[in-house]
């Protein structure tokens, strides 16, 4: 009764895919220090044991709290997982080319969002990793991974689209339909190298991503 009492008094639950519920931050700095520390103990937990084998004995001895502790600021493994996942999804999402300007650059525009989404990748990789082996087992996890591809495929859209009203993107495409694809692409050259450990290094990445990006929407390479 009185764990209840605590967590009521911490935060109201915010609704997740399919019905699962996760707290607002803290208000105090202490709070908000104590759920910063678990979550990063959980993700060190999480890519030493793999996600099956994480207990969270595991993550609160890593983060040197109580197991009471926890349950002030989730309910479960999987409840933390996502909060881990959250985190790492927001150092991948850079600000990219959403809006771009008559006067800028768009090939170089495209060419920094792809570097800086590789480099994001590299530093996420292990957890990608599980993100991919989890998702293949568990409902829940495949739509969190569906709606972080979504959020990445209508940021990119929205850039497509912008191109498209400045005249410099082919007209013709579905902007939507275009950043499927393309952001595919991406994400699937960045799992192969950093998860697979199979393909080149970040400079070809780069290089061949940028390219087939601007040949694809028709904008032309780096101006004079």
């Amino acid at each position: 009764m009185g764990k209840t009492n605590q967590r009521t008094r911490s935060a109201q639950p915010v609704v997740q895919p399919k019905g699962g519920v996760t707290r607002q931050p803290p208000v105090t700095t202490r709070g908000a220090r104590t759920r910063k520390a678990l979550v990063d103990a959980a993700r060190v937990v999480f890519e030493r044991d793999g996600y099956p084998d994480s207990r969270l004995t595991d993550i609160t001895a890593e983060a040197n709290c109580s197991t009471g502790s926890f349950y002030t600021y989730f309910d479960n493994k999987e409840e933390i997982f996502a909060a881990v996942l959250e985190a790492a999804k927001e150092d991948m999402m850079h600000p990219g080319m959403e809006h771009v300007d008559a006067t800028d650059d768009p090939y170089a525009l495209i060419e920094a969002s792809n570097r800086s989404y590789f480099e994001a990748y590299g530093r996420n990789a292990k957890l990608m990793g599980l993100l991919e082996q989890v998702a293949s087992i568990d409902p829940q996890f495949r739509e969190v991974r569906r709606r972080r591809s979504a959020e990445f495929i209508e940021r990119n859209a929205r850039g497509i689209a912008n191109l498209q009203q400045l005249g410099i993107a082919d007209a013709d495409l579905d902007p939507r339909m275009a950043s499927r694809a393309l952001s595919a692409m991406v994400s699937r050259l960045a799992f192969y190298t950093y998860v697979l450990d199979e393909w080149g290094s970040l400079d070809d990445l780069v290089f061949t991503s940028t390219r087939i990006w601007c040949n694809a929407l028709q904008i032309p390479r780096h101006k004079n």
